[in-house]
């Protein structure tokens, strides 16, 4: 099993201690920003988000006019989180209270509650001044409201990167019409601002109405009392998973565990979902009993006694929800397996190993997972996730779906090493340092941000482009086969950034591109452990004070992804990834063709040519398929 990083925290206490008011570090960072109309919170599980809205929305009924907030959650077990609250007794002024009646997801029909919430909005009752609804019935109750109904409201979206800008999102209609034609609050909260499907949530003029509060993981983590690790590891398999679990099982047997099993629509899926959980069970020991809660008791081969629920199997599920939602001590439960379940929302603090079997499409869903560990509990101090996934296999159709969840694996640990991690400080070479207190490295080379919208996307965004990038089709099959860097930096990451906000110019796309670039460089790098001034930066060291826009384009920000891969599959397998990026490198959309054109132009004027087609150098040869592109269309508008 490969561990593909490790971050060790401070355990500063500072994200479970509580000020005056009874606010952690994050609660007091938003309510600072109570005033905002239109706030986003960007936070991480257990970090306190629902507390947070509490203490903005009581100001704003108490201090800022509004008349009634409305809460709405994903689904009907998250609404617990925002019950009533005695607030007063830790230091706040005023409690939170929400009437039975006004809890729309402890029962009902959903006619029942769509009738309630309309209710609720036409009330002139001033006890009637909050509710909690799914984010259903916030899209069926929106269809018989008009946007003006939600003025004088606060409307809180839980999980806010469920919504989404797409035609057929009902929610994420209601909201921009909610936006554009009311005078309606909007506190958003998530702990995962960037969707699976890369469906932007905003378009990026509701977008730019938010205030943003970014708690990060990193933040999170160094803050707690007891954990003190998280690392992410994978291992690849051929055949079947229970054999390869087998092998892994001394590594969360004496673990508090999560076992995700896969889709049963994945290649990975055996496709009898319940088979496979008695093949786990029979894997951990030898099965006991079954007791009245649910509860399954597995003997191990040491002789200990392992609680296990099972959320895979439908018959009996509701008790085993119900037991899992009134536990509390550490004792209670060992192991959790399940399939759909046990991620968004889920509380279970002890937990200290994910175990996902198959890769989830989602980089949204490996966060919630991964979320279920990073959990502080006196139980532990390290915590890990684990990817189990199939090797690819030239002779099996499924190759290419095998090969795709390889680089998905591989980029979404990336992404997770990168938001796990400190954040770098960094800065032109030339613009006097922002914080003297706090030490930033400065890139000579590196461009002043120009406008006020590249400001504001690099301050904020960051962590959602490189989540874009590293969803990337093309960027993944590049970094699976260790292409040139140049391409990975010059090519393939502008063009991400350039889709992604194509209101941008040409200059604008630039400097986001290299802000970027130095962010993904710098979070890679590793340290000298005798020498802080020194940073290893694809295989050698550099100084610190050397570092320049030109040496960082240089380097492949994604080498030791590449590594891995290379280390842990057969040379074969390697073949086949590579075979499967040889089918795409010269792929090419209208906004790439655009940024590719001026390197074009500066390659001719540099070297008094034009790029060839049979260079050694991959960018040379990703520029002259980019030129023959251009002229292709060229010749299409003339015809």
């Amino acid at each position: 099993m490969s561990k593909l990083f490790e971050v060790t925290y401070g355990q500063k206490q500072t994200s479970v201690n509580t000020d005056s008011l009874g606010m952690r570090d994050m609660q007091a960072r938003v309510y600072e920003k109570r005033n905002s109309q239109h706030l986003l919170v960007k936070a991480p599980p257990a970090s306190g988000k629902s507390r947070a809205l509490m203490f903005v929305a009581l100001d704003k009924l108490r201090n800022q006019g509004l008349k009634k907030v409305i809460i709405a959650v994903p689904e009907k077990s998250i609404g617990k989180s925002f019950k009533s609250t005695n607030l007063s007794e830790y230091g706040y002024y005023w409690d939170w209270i929400v009437k039975d009646e006004n809890n729309l997801t402890t029962g009902g029909t959903s006619k029942s509650k769509v009738d309630a919430f309309i209710n609720f909005m036409k009330s002139s009752d001033p006890s009637d001044d909050i509710l909690i609804s799914t984010h259903a019935t916030l899209r069926f109750a929106s269809e018989k409201l008009d946007a003006g109904d939600f003025d004088s409201c606060l409307l809180a979206i839980d999980e806010f990167h469920h919504v989404s800008q797409e035609d057929n999102s009902v929610l994420g209609a209601a909201l921009r019409d909610i936006l554009k034609n009311s005078s309606a609050h909007v506190f958003a909260m998530t702990g995962s601002y960037f969707r699976g499907d890369s469906v932007p949530i905003l378009e990026p003029s509701d977008e730019q109405l938010f205030d943003r509060v970014t708690y990060t993981y990193y933040e999170q983590l160094e803050g707690y009392k007891y954990l003190k690790s998280f690392a992410m590891s994978y291992k690849f398999y051929r055949g079947r998973y229970i054999d390869a679990l087998e092998e892994l099982k001394d590594e969360f047997i004496d673990k508090k565990t999560i076992i995700h099993i896969p889709n049963v629509n994945s290649g990975e899926s055996t496709k009898d979902k319940y088979g496979e959980v008695d093949q786990i069970l029979d894997v951990l020991g030898t099965y006991l009993q079954k007791d009245e809660r649910g509860i399954t008791y597995i003997k191990t081969k040491t002789g200990r006694i392992l609680k296990v629920a099972d959320l895979v199997t439908e018959d009996g599920r509701e008790k085993v929800a119900g037991y899992l939602a009134q536990m509390d001590k550490v004792e209670d439960l060992d192991m959790i397996i399940a399939l759909g379940m046990a991620k968004e929302g889920f509380d279970w603090p002890f937990a200290e190993y994910a175990l996902t079997i198959g890769y989830r499409s989602s980089l949204t869903e490996v966060v919630q997972i991964i979320g279920r560990v990073t959990r502080d509990s006196f139980n532990k101090t390290e915590a890990m996730f684990t990817n189990l996934i199939a090797e690819p296999d030239a002779d099996n159709e499924e190759v290419q779906y095998a090969v795709n969840n390889i680089m998905k694996a591989i980029t979404a640990s990336l992404l997770m090493e990168s938001v796990l991690s400190p954040v770098i400080k960094f800065k032109p070479k030339d613009q006097p340092n922002p914080n003297i207190d706090k030490p930033v490295i400065s890139i000579r080379g590196l461009p002043r941000i120009s406008t006020e919208r590249v400001k504001k996307i690099i301050e904020q965004d960051l962590v959602e482009i490189k989540a874009s990038i590293l969803q990337d089709e093309l960027l993944q099959t590049a970094i699976s086969t260790g292409a040139d860097a140049k391409v990975i930096t010059k090519q393939l990451i502008p063009r991400v950034i350039a889709t992604k906000y194509p209101d941008l110019t040409q200059q604008e796309v630039e400097e986001v591109r290299q802000y970027t670039v130095v962010d993904l460089t710098l979070t890679n790098a590793e340290r000298d452990k005798d020498n802080k001034q020194l940073l290893k930066m694809a295989d050698k060291f550099v100084n610190i004070e050397d570092l320049s826009i030109d040496l960082i384009d240089s380097v492949n920000p994604f080498q030791s992804a590449y590594e891995v891969i290379s280390r842990d599959v057969d040379s074969k397998t390697l073949q086949l990834i590579s075979r499967a990026f040889d089918a795409k490198k010269f792929e090419f959309t209208n906004d790439e063709l655009r940024i590719l054109y001026p390197q074009i132009k500066s390659f001719q004027q540099e070297y008094g040519r034009s790029p060839r087609r049979d260079s050694k150098n991959l960018e040379e040869v990703r520029l002259y398929y980019a030129l023959a592109k251009l002229a292709q269309l060229k010749q299409e508008r003339n015809v």
